[in-house]
């Protein structure tokens, strides 16, 4: 098996504990006279070096160098003994707890406690005197005490992991959340710039295509009032949602006043108006049937949502549906406002007039707005009463705003 290469400060550390305990060697400073120990003279070195080798893997090979430490010392005191040796072995004990496994962690302290206190009752069985105590309190000093510097230094650097981890997830999330927030006022940017210029733009393309097919001069002349009526219009919606992004970025509040004005339920009977006014040459026919009277006023985010409801089905009838009525029902009850919108679907040959083309854009929108008041939204061909086809679109908006995560 290789080697894992030693770290360089353990490295450094193992040359300046083998120098040093040479020097100590050099100048005759013992831990023990000579004739207290069995072996003398160069002995010491032997378990200095195998000190200074486990120093060298203290933090790669955590285990292993205790092991082999714990070997060095109990050979070091066969000899005269080096206190550069003892100082390394409290240092590769504190390196186990620091650097190696959490079961380690937890084992190794436990058993330098059980050793202290088995070192301290031997030695006082053994010369019954007090001082025997003094022996117990150097092993404590030895084993014990480094092995608790390394359980608090490992907590306190476990904290500080833990701490730094969750630093990065909430900075995950936060960005997690900056996106999701982007990604949803663009999809509500997207929505408003749809609802407000779709119907406008849809009219332009209905009467330009009408005036560039139909060689009457006076057809002509009314299809291109009808598009600059619908381009200014236009224009104004688009100044409108220009002033409301100024609004909410706060930079321009002379802009703001524009976008205050948030149409609402009131102006459908001007949809209404407007609608059978591009739909005519078409064959359509537009109603609205409001069911409201009576009823409590409605939150400002659900008249909002309603209003565009209603007038994207217009632009869609607009586009695409067969000459006939176009109806539009509105009811409320304690729960909510329901938008009801019927569009003749079958055309037969010929009668189809001019349409503009559609993106499936509408349909997308009007569902987001439902759902983002917690809403239902469904659409699509149903069977008529005079047993053709008619396109429905149903919207649910409930009352309670706080249900809402506009």
């Amino acid at each position: 098996m290789r080697l894992p290469r030693p770290h360089r400060h353990d490295a450094l550390i193992a040359l300046t504990g083998l120098v040093g305990g040479l020097v100590f060697w050099a100048l005759g400073l013992h831990m023990a006279p000579v004739d207290e120990r069995p072996l003398k003279g160069a002995w010491v070195l032997l378990p200095l070096a195998v000190m200074a080798g486990a120093e060298l893997f203290r933090r790669t090979w955590p285990q292993t160098a205790l092991v082999t430490g714990t070997v060095a010392i109990v050979a070091d005191q066969f000899t005269q003994s080096n206190l550069v040796t003892i100082v390394m072995f409290t240092d590769v004990i504190y390196a186990a707890v620091l650097y190696g496994t959490p079961a380690a962690a937890r084992r190794i302290p436990v058993s330098c406690g059980l050793i202290t206190v088995a070192v301290t009752i031997g030695f006082l069985a053994w010369f019954r005197t007090p001082e025997a105590l003094v022996i117990g309190v150097v092993t404590g000093l030895v084993s014990l005490a480094p092995a608790l510097t390394g359980v608090v230094v490992r907590d306190h650097r476990d904290a500080a992991e833990a701490a730094r981890l969750r630093a990065e997830q909430t900075k995950l999330l936060a960005e997690v959340d900056r996106t999701q927030a982007v990604v949803a006022e663009r999809a509500r940017m997207a929505r408003e710039l749809h609802d407000m210029v779709a119907n406008h733009l849809s009219a332009i393309a209905i009467h330009s295509t009408a005036a560039l097919s139909i060689g009457d001069p006076g057809t002509s002349h009314e299809a291109l009032s009808v598009i600059r009526e619908n381009s200014v219009e236009g224009l104004a919606e688009m100044r409108r949602l220009i002033g409301l992004l100024r609004d909410s970025g706060g930079t321009d509040p002379a802009a703001a006043s524009p976008a205050a004005a948030a149409p609402s339920l009131a102006a459908v009977d001007a949809l209404i108006e407007q609608a059978e006014a591009h739909g005519a040459p078409a064959g359509l026919r537009f109603a609205l049937h409001d069911a409201r009277d009576g009823q409590g006023p409605l939150p400002a985010p659900v008249e909002l949502a309603a209003y565009r409801i209603v007038q994207e089905s217009l632009t869609n009838a607009l586009k695409h549906a067969s000459p006939g009525e176009v109806t539009v029902t509105l009811t409320q009850n304690a729960w909510g406002l329901t938008v009801l919108v019927n569009s003749p679907y079958e055309r037969g040959d010929g009668a189809n007039g001019p349409r503009a083309p559609g993106s499936g854009a509408g349909l997308v929108g009007m569902r987001e707005r439902a759902t983002l008041l917690a809403g239902r939204f469904d659409s699509g061909p149903t069977a008529a009463a005079d047993g053709g086809k008619i396109w429905r679109v149903r919207a649910e908006l409930p009352m309670d705003e706080g249900k809402s995560v506009l």
